[in-house]
């Protein structure tokens, strides 16, 4: 998708992507077939330039046909370079403003509270936008509302858009940060299967405080020559870096 559009976050994407499949095969309650369902778990990519990751576990998962992602950032087509609401069935919001994610979040979940609604809110954010103020306002309004329902996911892939975050703004001791917030934390590997699903099948990880799961990845994961590298936050790959990048990943990738 980002070789045939030109366009970038291919690493954010794949730094997600274990993520991504855990809450979309075992534990979001979602339906393809009725999207709108009023008791349905809400899910928000914060971090709404990974896109391309989000939009291709929606059409895997039958949200809307997977040829569909042929259109992915062409001119006039729904599926935009930041995730957008508009046409595409599971994408409850369009975000790409970072640190907008989490209070969106809270807002769902103190009315599914108020209307008396099963549903849980899970959020991811980048670690990057755990900069903006406007995350931790959100962090404060949740502790103080005890919204259980709520899920934070941090993808603590260590990179940000120009550079180390530990180098740019360090997050530090994060967990703690969290929890002096009034969050319930789990710090786990974000690319182990077993390791996500019990997290997040956990939640609430402590009764009446919202969950913050803090992802280890490893952004540009599972393709050697992305890992790890700033390079590949905006950077698409050519014919041949594709072909070497599908290779690695292997057959179905």
């Amino acid at each position: 998708m980002t070789h045939d559009a030109k366009s970038s976050h291919v690493g954010t994407s794949l730094s997600m992507a274990d993520l991504l499949a855990v809450l979309y095969a075992a534990v979001l309650r979602v339906d393809p077939s009725n999207p709108g369902l009023p008791s349905r778990d809400r899910f928000i990519l914060s971090k709404g330039h990974g896109c391309a990751g989000l939009y291709a576990v929606l059409a895997e998962q039958g949200f809307f046909p997977v040829s569909r992602l042929a259109e992915f950032c062409q001119n006039g087509t729904r599926l935009a370079g930041h995730v957008t609401h508009g046409g595409i069935p599971g994408v409850e919001v369009s975000t790409g403003s970072l640190g907008h994610g989490l209070s969106i979040a809270c807002g769902m979940a103190l009315a599914g509270r108020r209307d008396r609604r099963p549903y849980r809110v899970f959020a991811l954010l980048s670690d990057g936008e755990c900069d903006e103020g406007a995350t931790w306002e959100a962090a404060l309004l949740a502790g103080q509302h005890r919204l259980e329902s709520l899920i934070a996911i941090v993808d603590y892939n260590k990179i940000q858009s120009l550079g180390a975050v530990k180098e740019i703004l360090d997050l530090e001791p994060l967990a703690l940060k969290w929890e002096a917030f009034g969050w319930a934390v789990r710090e786990i590997d974000g690319h182990d299967i077993g390791e996500i699903f019990r997290a997040l099948a956990a939640v609430p990880l402590i009764e009446s405080r919202p969950s913050c799961v803090i992802a280890h990845t490893v952004k540009g994961k599972g393709v050697s020559f992305m890992e790890n590298q700033i390079l590949w936050h905006y950077r698409p790959p050519n014919a041949n870096e594709l072909a070497r990048a599908m290779a690695e990943l292997g057959p179905g990738e």
